[in-house]
């Protein structure tokens, strides 16, 4: 089709209107249910939906008595839909930010880890002394998760996280970008009351069938445990506590016999107020800690100033 007649369909025949409301069907699995959501009613949902498919002459939705599913002409429709609205939001937040330098607001997704460890508020903090104006909103989210999809959906600027080296969408020709702010060390930790404490020699086997507390199994943490005591010949460490909360696992560490594995940027913020000790023993290589974003996805502002603010905490974090 020549650009012409794009040019034309896309001016007088595609409305934002229109394309809102199709998301709102696809994302509420519904018309009735996008109606509701939108505060409009349902035969104006489906004038909507039907103006859409005249106007791109191809059928964008199979309807059904359990809803609405994409068809292939709505999958594509919905995924480059998707980053039309998404260019808007940033081109409105970039107007923002230019006629009111240091305002904007900025989502970044994050671990349990780094959301309560101190290294994520270290940043924050930093932001908030240049930037006052500049809103920082933190949704819990994982690095490890195998699509990052909070990310293609564009609901989050970027992510702070450990990462996998050998991820493929990470590296040239991927969807996302790494950008490793340091490789971060695992430390065996206890609470200052714990007995091993005061143990000057200790071994991994010793430590086999001491209670542990550990995130879920899958995670780069708890395969970084069972690879060290594997590697020794040892079973894995009896965990009696799985969790994702740090809150709930510092205070067991404080309040019990517990041992865990943490970041050494959670060590380093909380040894004080939780009486942390790390062990003197190795897990192993260090995890590399990154900002991951979307390749092809243009930064706003604001964004390039947390990230600014993210290395020089880090550079801070290395003197």
């Amino acid at each position: 089709m020549p650009p012409q007649d794009l040019d034309h369909r896309i001016g007088d025949w595609l409305r934002l209107r229109d394309l809102r409301i199709f998301r709102a069907v696809v994302e509420s699995g519904s018309m009735a249910k996008a109606a509701g959501r939108l505060s409009i009613t349902q035969p104006a949902v489906s004038q909507a939906i039907a103006q859409l498919e005249a106007a791109l002459k191809v059928r964008l939705l199979d309807r059904g008595p359990r809803g609405v599913a994409l068809t292939v002409y709505g999958e594509a429709l919905m995924r480059r839909g998707t980053e039309a609205f998404d260019a808007l939001r940033q081109g409105l937040r970039d107007i923002e930010f230019l006629a009111n330098p240091g305002a904007g607001e900025i989502v970044v997704g994050a671990s349990e880890s780094h959301i309560a460890g101190g290294f994520l508020a270290e940043i924050i903090q930093s932001v908030a002394r240049a930037h006052p104006q500049l809103a920082v909103r933190v949704v819990e989210a994982n690095t490890a998760a195998v699509d990052f999809h909070e990310l293609r959906d564009r609901k989050l600027d970027m992510m702070l996280g450990r990462i996998a080296r050998d991820r493929p969408d990470m590296g040239e020709g991927g969807d996302f970008r790494a950008d490793v702010l340091f490789d971060e060390e695992i430390h065996i930790v206890a609470g200052a009351q714990n007995e091993w404490v005061a143990v000057p020699t200790i071994d991994f086997a010793d430590l086999v069938d001491h209670p542990w507390i550990l995130a879920p199994e899958g995670t780069a943490v708890y395969e970084l445990v069972r690879r060290a005591f594997q590697q020794r010949g040892l079973p894995e460490p009896k965990v009696n506590v799985t969790t994702y909360s740090m809150n709930l696992r510092l205070q067991l560490l404080m309040q019990g016999p517990y041992l865990t594995a943490l970041p050494s940027s959670v060590v380093r913020f909380n040894a004080g107020r939780w009486a942390l000790t790390t062990l003197p023993l190795s897990l192993g290589n260090p995890l590399p800690v990154a900002i991951v974003t979307l390749r092809h996805r243009t930064f706003s502002p604001a964004v390039r100033v947390f990230i600014d603010h993210a290395r020089n905490v880090t550079k801070a974090l290395r003197t």
